[in-house]
């Protein structure tokens, strides 16, 4: 039986609770933390956990625990990492993975000494029409692809960032782009691979109680020169969100459709009905996910921890993920165009060189502790 702690109880923390739960059979949550203790026990008697509740997650270091799940807020994803890891511990990080990449390079040399499991989460990869996307790409029925569209939308109202930790380049590391798109541009990287440059805008459009940015455009290079584009929103009513990937011969999305195109004699486009239906066959015939979400991802770190098999997204996945964005960060607020890798020599490789270098946009007006509803949106299903 595998032991769980859950350190912080926001929002978030009940899709990790309701995961573990359902694998009764192989792990049982033991441990929950909270800065605000009161939270952490109103959380383990709404699920009715036979739970040691504490303050201070330094208390369980030294516990008989197995592997925790990391809910805090981004700023203290590292420390509590690594702490955890040291102590011999498996971890599962919420996203994004931290605040800089010189943190995760901490937290991957943390995993490498320790021998212990890090999963970052990124649970749209375990979605249904995600995965089977996927699937559809690495196919190559498409073609080589020539264009990605990533619409991240999202909806959040001024309120939002009056939460303590919210809104600032401190606490909460970044705007939309880390911790709403992180998403899919995970996603985008798992199914296309990493850009060679960017350039990128953003911008606050509808927060001014917020330093961070609530919109940003992202335009990516491939080497083979393939373009992608990447739109970050927390101002956009509906939350639509969407990836699409054109390939030389057929275009996929998800959510799912397919259109596949031949030329007429003089170039204008006719469509290509046998490899669209090629696809659609190849796509209907994939079988569904068991778990999904973030269910999808528990089952997939227990059964790396029981029999050793790989883990789909690890500290790495996740530091590539931060990369991008904190490239993007480096662009727009620079006004210059970002090449990759990162060295650990750049002014944004740090904590203290975001905060010095990024756009700060408004200053942080009004502070809350909690909100009264710890309800939260997470995101599209993909299947409409």
């Amino acid at each position: 039986m595998i032991k769980v702690a859950i350190i912080g109880t926001g929002g978030i923390s009940k899709a990790h609770i309701d995961g573990y739960l359902r694998f009764g059979q192989r792990c049982e949550i033991v441990a929950v933390a909270d800065i605000y203790v009161h939270k952490a026990q109103e959380l383990a008697q709404e699920f009715k956990l036979n739970a040691k509740v504490v303050k201070d997650y330094e208390d369980l270091l030294t516990e008989d625990i197995d592997l925790v799940s990391i809910c805090t807020p981004p700023y203290t994803h590292a420390p509590i990492a690594i702490d955890f890891l040291d102590a011999g511990k498996h971890v599962i990080v919420e996203k994004p993975m931290a605040s800089s990449l010189e943190e995760c390079d901490r937290m991957n040399e943390a995993a490498r000494r320790s021998g212990k499991l890090l999963s970052v989460i990124a649970q749209n990869r375990f979605k249904t029409p995600m995965m089977n996307l996927k699937a559809v790409l690495d196919n190559n029925l498409i073609g080589p692809i020539v264009h990605a569209q990533v619409d991240s939308f999202w909806w959040r109202g001024h309120c939002y960032y009056d939460l303590w930790w919210r809104g600032t380049w401190e606490k909460e590391g970044g705007g939309c782009t880390l911790n709403h798109a992180v998403h899919h541009i995970d996603a985008l990287l798992w199914m296309m691979g990493k850009p060679a440059e960017l350039q990128a805008f953003m911008t606050n459009v509808s927060h001014d109680n917020a330093e961070v940015e609530d919109l940003s455009i992202a335009m990516l290079r491939y080497g083979n020169g393939a373009l992608a584009q990447i739109t970050s929103s927390v101002v956009h009513h509906g939350e639509e969100q969407q990836l699409i990937f054109q390939g030389t011969k057929a275009r996929v999305s998800a959510p799912w459709r397919v259109t596949a195109s031949i030329s007429k004699s003089n170039g204008f486009p006719e469509p290509n009905a046998a490899l669209a239906h090629e696809l659609q066959d190849l796509y209907d015939s994939l079988p569904p996910l068991e778990h999904e979400a973030h269910p999808g991802q528990i089952d997939n770190v227990l059964s790396a921890i029981e029999t050793g098999a790989p883990l789909l997204i690890d500290g790495h996945s996740g530091r590539d993920t931060l990369e991008l964005i904190v490239g993007i960060y480096k662009s727009a607020s620079l006004g210059v165009k970002v090449e990759f890798p990162l060295s650990p020599d750049d002014p944004f490789y740090t904590r203290e060189g975001i905060q010095r270098q990024a756009t700060h946009f408004y200053e942080k007006n009004k502070t809350v502790e909690n909100f009264d509803s710890n309800t939260i949106t997470l995101g599209s299903d993909y299947r409409s």
